[in-house]
């Protein structure tokens, strides 16, 4: 089971990747890396990116107790259809209005944040970069929508934190390469990686629904376990 999790989440980072660098990447071209050594450089690189994936990893923490609790009431299977559904409506509502989904009533912890990044943005202390990287991973993301999605099916608080930094592990060698080689990642390449968002988000709320339906397919739609019942007791 765990290396399901773990081969789902670092795939889902991995092909989300091309998203990220479309929406992350100029946050990732702004870092003022170029000043330092080759070796210092990629160093800060390095604490930004393990900065969003301890972020992403924390999340999945917090995921992990509310899925959790889905789980043991026994709700996991037709959570995972509705997640499915509110991922491809909301690809639905991108392609009518060309708008994506963002979370409304957090728009003020989002300004909070990206008043945090700028803060670390002119600070030249080398630690800073792990704590900008920690607060890029709390900004709006469709690709997180759904790696969040998805982590909430999980039976387990591990499962859903492992899952959660497997995404993250997943992102990293397209991100690190933004940051290193940013020069060769034009405009125009990074719209054409936004482009791919609503086909992959589409492609996972698929699975989640067939996920969901329990048709015992492996990685596609294995049969989801039981949550346990009650324990008898005779006295």
């Amino acid at each position: 089971m765990i290396v399901q999790i773990i081969i789902a989440g670092f795939s889902l980072g991995a092909i989300g990747s091309l998203h990220c660098v479309g929406m992350c990447g100029p946050l990732s071209l702004a870092l003022p890396v170029h000043q330092f050594s080759p070796q210092k450089k990629i160093l800060a690189l390095l604490l930004y990116q393990f900065g969003r994936i301890f972020t992403y990893s924390f999340i999945g923490l917090i995921l992990g107790v509310a899925g959790r609790r889905i789980y043991l009431s026994g709700l996991q299977q037709w959570f995972s259809v509705l997640s499915g559904i509110v991922v491809v409506a909301l690809v639905a509502q991108y392609w009518v209005f060309k708008k994506s989904g963002q979370v409304f009533f957090l728009k003020g912890f989002y300004n909070y944040v990206q008043n945090a990044i700028l803060f670390f943005l002119r600070s030249n202390k080398i630690i800073n970069y792990f704590m900008l990287g920690a607060a890029n991973g709390l900004l709006p993301c469709g690709m997180v929508y759904v790696a969040v999605a998805a982590a909430l099916t999980t039976s387990s608080v591990f499962n859903s934190v492992v899952f959660m930094a497997f995404f993250g592990t997943g992102t990293l060698p397209a991100m690190l390469a933004v940051g290193y080689f940013g020069q060769f990642f034009t405009l125009s390449i990074r719209n054409h990686f936004k482009k791919a968002l609503p086909v992959l988000a589409t492609i996972i709320g698929v699975i989640l629904i067939l996920r969901g339906l329990n048709l015992a397919i492996p990685f596609i739609s294995p049969a989801l376990p039981h949550a346990p019942g009650q324990v008898v007791s005779c006295h």
